[in-house]
């Protein structure tokens, strides 16, 4: 390096980037004690093959869109736990888009919300279907009240088949407004 850059690089370390640099050290050397010892163990060659032995191929269609792609779930104990394209699929002819070959991990996350959530005092509370539905249509009927029907954007899914997409546009015209849009140009 030349003197006039290294003049102008400090050596001084902030706060974040040390607690970065420290977990980054932390992790590889808990990794390197895994490797260096007897819990991890190489694959046996009937592992590698067969991971989940006794598991069922189900032929299903991928869920992200209305396009109805064709996936092959494989599913152990009645647990969905890889998948693959339908190669023989009239639609998506063994492919996927990126949505698609990532629709596994929505399935499975942690972070997927399952029923209702309200935040009350600041913590989340699970309510009721019929609860969440009146507090929303009351919300949504007092804004259209106090500033009109164009208050509201209505955004449609990708999930949507032609009939669905039908019965969204007249809610839509019913509500009063003209705001639609498809959640793909987003």
């Amino acid at each position: 390096m030349s003197k006039e850059i290294l003049e102008n690089v400090s050596l001084r370390m902030g706060r974040r980037s040390f607690l970065k640099m420290a977990a980054i050290g932390a992790s590889f050397g808990a990794t390197a004690s895994f490797a260096s010892s007897d819990a991890i163990r190489k694959a046996t060659p009937e592992e590698v093959k067969d991971p989940f032995p006794g598991s069922k191929r189900v032929k299903t269609i991928c869920s992200i869109c209305s396009a109805g792609c064709g996936i092959v779930a494989e599913v152990h104990n009645g647990v969905w736990v890889r998948q693959d394209v339908a190669q023989d699929h009239p639609i998506s002819e063994g492919s996927h888009c990126c949505k698609g070959i990532d629709q596994i991990d929505l399935v499975k996350s942690t972070q997927r919300v399952k029923f209702p959530m309200k935040k009350v005092d600041g913590k989340w509370q699970k309510i009721s279907w019929d609860q969440a539905v009146n507090e929303i249509s009351e919300k949504m009927l007092k804004l259209r009240a106090e500033n009109g029907p164009d208050v509201a954007m209505f955004l449609g899914s990708a999930k949507f088949n032609l009939q669905q997409s039908y019965y969204f546009s007249k809610f839509a015209a019913m509500w009063g407004t003209n705001n639609i849009d498809h959640v793909a140009r987003i």
